[in-house]
């Protein structure tokens, strides 16, 4: 049985608005002692405060949500790039005295229910796309802060953290040029005029100009950030592109597709393809060659969000602009010089 606020007075032999006061840091009229006998008693009997309660007396819910992409009505499009992101969000909310909820999103309407039904404080949209976040206005979320982590969107409602796409991308670029690589692949989902895949496409060929270097424009896969995806697309490169000697894909994941599929049909990494990926993953040590990466602080880029968040939602400070995270690049080992060279 869950103890009640008057249980514990009743112990204490005080008021349930004094227990409420001491367990709620209310307490600057009750004496040290009894504060003490308070917080002692409480103890003993196993008293936890009602989070409802809480937010009653508050006028806050304490839940920030973590909107998603939903593709349909039972799935969410959470990749392993997301699922780190949401690690370090909900470890930073925690930290702040904030819970999280995750919510999937299959039309855009969805963000205004999610709002307002759950009483949120804030919101972070994860993984939708800048014609999406566009869209967003003030009548969608009311009062409610919210913010995009890698978002190109110019709405000034969701600024939040991204990385530098596009610095990334061209010295995955660079790294593989300076091996000797030309037949250069860049593989990665669709992508219009702005946008995550957009800035690292972008940063791709600057790298070919940069060095003054022609590159081919046929050089390019459009496949879906998944392992699957990946995988097939490694399986039929070099039927493709059969002067490709590297593969520079958008995603750690897609790019470890990519190098199981190439292995599947016997062709060597590095020493046939080299392959270079995108976000330092966990697992990219892990796998075998283990993965040249763009390395990008999914940590600190969950802790900016929740900061921004954090700020608007408590000093009513919203960000005015997006906040860039450097990139590095990691050599490991699915990376070496064109065979022959």
């Amino acid at each position: 049985m869950r103890v009640t606020l008057r249980e514990v007075a009743d112990e204490a032999g005080v008021s349930m608005m004094t227990v409420s006061n001491v367990m709620n840091g209310k307490a600057a009229r009750v004496s040290a002692a009894t504060r003490e006998r308070v917080h002692r008693i409480a103890t003993e009997l196993g008293y936890v405060p009602s989070a409802s309660a809480r937010s009653l007396a508050s006028s806050s819910s304490k839940l920030i949500g973590l909107l998603v992409p939903a593709a349909d009505e039972d799935s969410l499009m959470i990749s392993p790039h997301h699922m780190a992101i949401a690690g370090h969000v909900e470890r930073e909310l925690r930290k702040s005295g904030y819970h999280l909820l995750l919510r999937g999103i299959a039309h855009l309407e969805e963000v205004t229910e999610a709002l307002h039904s759950w009483s949120l404080d804030g919101a972070i949209l994860l993984g939708f796309v800048d014609e999406q976040i566009d869209k967003l206005t003030k009548a969608t979320a009311g009062p409610v802060p919210m913010v995009a982590i890698d978002s190109y969107s110019r709405n000034r409602l969701t600024a939040g953290p991204r990385s530098d796409d596009f610095v990334g991308a061209r010295l995955a670029a660079e790294h593989l040029l300076s091996l000797g690589h030309r037949n250069i692949v860049f593989a990665g989902p669709a992508f219009g005029r702005a946008g995550v895949v957009r800035e690292r496409f972008d940063g791709f060929r600057a790298a070919f100009a940069d060095a003054g270097l022609a590159r081919d424009p046929g050089m390019v896969e459009v496949v879906n950030t998944t392992h699957d995806e990946g995988f097939g697309c490694g399986k039929f490169l070099l039927g493709r592109h059969p002067s490709a000697t590297a593969v520079f894909a958008t995603a750690d994941i897609l790019a470890v597709g990519i190098m199981e599929g190439l292995i599947a049909r016997g062709i060597s990494v590095p020493r046939d393809v080299s392959v270079v990926g995108f976000d330092d993953l966990e697992f990219s040590k892990y796998v075998t060659p283990k993965l040249t990466t763009v390395t990008q602080d999914i940590g600190r880029k969950g802790a900016t969000a929740v900061a921004m968040l954090v700020a608007a939602i408590e000093q009513q400070v919203r960000p005015a602009h997006p906040v860039t995270l450097d990139v590095s690049l990691t050599i490991r080992d699915s990376t070496a010089p064109p065979k022959g060279s």
